[in-house]
């Protein structure tokens, strides 16, 4: 198995400062410490004449640091950008890289991304997003969509609802590189509130099947597969627990409040557990993968979850 530096290339510790993982030949990871809410993972492919952009960031100033970052390395400005989902924290600084860049994305992306709207904006007014206009992907794909950069080959792959309804998956198989959007996320609690569980544990064994030896996870350091098997055993962990709550008449937020996350407490934003219960809830009711939640109570629940305080975006 390949085994990529992860550490950052400007300095000898994490920090929390945004920096660049080279992964491969014209392959680079750029992540954003500690990858806590609003700090995502982004990642970039050239073969020096052309660039492809995975991601942006949840406000202009960060998505300019990661244009200075692309520029930096070498790489001309990206003309495409491929979105892994709708979230605004991947997706608000898609209007820094156009008119240049074309937008691509799952057509559930590109819908759920005109109707969230200003979203962050909504959850937390308080953070200086800069000048963000909502920019939707213009090019969708339903399956599978098969991009060249050069002599490297990127598949984009939709798992189905699992993180969200429009996931998209990035796999370079010439390269052995992965970039899972936040179908997987490493040190932080997987989400699951605007998509599926059964729906999450599908994707995981469809990334399981790309046989990529690097993982870049929508957020979190650049890892390895073995980050599967910890998302994996979350998700069970969730589905055991909601089975349980759910036949014994509990809500979400009593059986979150009362379980003990075991290997699991040491993940950041534990109150995630509280939402992925409610999603499990609604699929134990027979609800269709994906199905909007009434989201000011689960959030209301997170509240509760950390402690009676607001949940900080980071960015």
């Amino acid at each position: 198995m390949t085994s990529v530096n992860t550490t950052p290339t400007t300095t000898d510790a994490e920090g929390t400062e945004p920096y660049t993982v080279p992964l491969a030949p014209g392959v680079t990871a750029y992540i954003q410490p500690d990858g806590g809410w609003c700090l995502n993972n982004a990642g970039f492919v050239t073969d020096g004449e052309r660039t492809l952009l995975i991601d942006t960031a949840a406000t202009e100033r960060r998505a300019k640091l990661l244009r200075e970052a692309v520029v930096a390395s070498g790489a001309p400005l990206p003309n495409t950008v491929v979105n892994t989902h709708h979230h605004g924290d991947h997706t608000y600084g898609n209007c820094v890289f156009t008119p240049q860049a074309t937008i691509i994305g799952h057509a559930d992306c590109r819908r759920e991304t005109l109707a969230a709207g200003l979203q962050l904006h909504l959850a937390w007014p308080e953070v200086d997003y800069g000048h963000v206009e909502v920019t939707p992907p213009t090019l969708t794909y339903t399956d599978e969509l098969t991009l060249h950069v050069g002599d490297t080959e990127v598949r984009l792959l939709h798992p189905g609802p699992a993180h969200t309804v429009g996931d998209t998956i990035v796999h370079l198989p010439g390269r052995g590189v992965v970039f899972t959007g936040d179908l997987i996320f490493n040190g932080g609690t997987p989400f699951l509130m605007m998509g599926s569980l059964s729906g999450s544990l599908r994707a995981v064994e469809i990334l399981r099947g790309l046989d990529a030896s690097v993982v870049v996870p929508g957020h979190g350091r650049v890892t390895d597969p073995s980050v599967y098997d910890t998302v994996e055993r979350y998700l069970r962990y969730v589905e055991d627990l909601a089975r349980t709550s759910h036949a014994a008449g509990r809500t979400p937020l009593e059986a979150a409040r009362e379980a003990d996350l075991g290997e699991f407490a040491t993940l950041r934003e534990s109150e995630r557990l509280v939402a992925n219960l409610h999603r499990a809830y609604a699929e134990l009711d027979g609800l269709p993968l994906g199905t909007p939640l009434d989201l000011l109570p689960v959030l209301g629940d997170m509240t509760t979850m950390n402690g009676g305080v607001p949940i900080a975006c980071h960015a």
